[in-house]
């Protein structure tokens, strides 16, 4: 038995990041995935919307079906 998993190479928020530190966020998803951990990269509120800055991921998780990360935003290109 196979188990679906998806690679991303941006983080998209669609506004579901919560703060848990100054620059420290957390954000859960749907489904598993994996994130390149300590490598920058785009942090975007769509897919295809404009970058709103760059993070690198540090932990990831998980668990029940859904995939939880930590990451740092290292820079923020916007503050919509």
């Amino acid at each position: 038995m196979g188990m679906p998993v998806e690679f991303n190479t941006m983080i998209v928020t669609k506004g579901k990041e919560e703060r848990i530190e100054e620059n420290i966020f957390r954000l859960e998803k749907e489904g598993y995935r994996i994130y390149p951990l300590d490598i920058p990269m785009d942090v975007r509120k769509t897919k295809f919307g404009e970058k709103s800055g760059t993070a690198e991921v540090q932990k990831l998780e998980w668990s029940n079906g859904r995939t939880g990360i930590t990451y740092k935003l290292t820079s923020l290109h916007s503050t919509n």
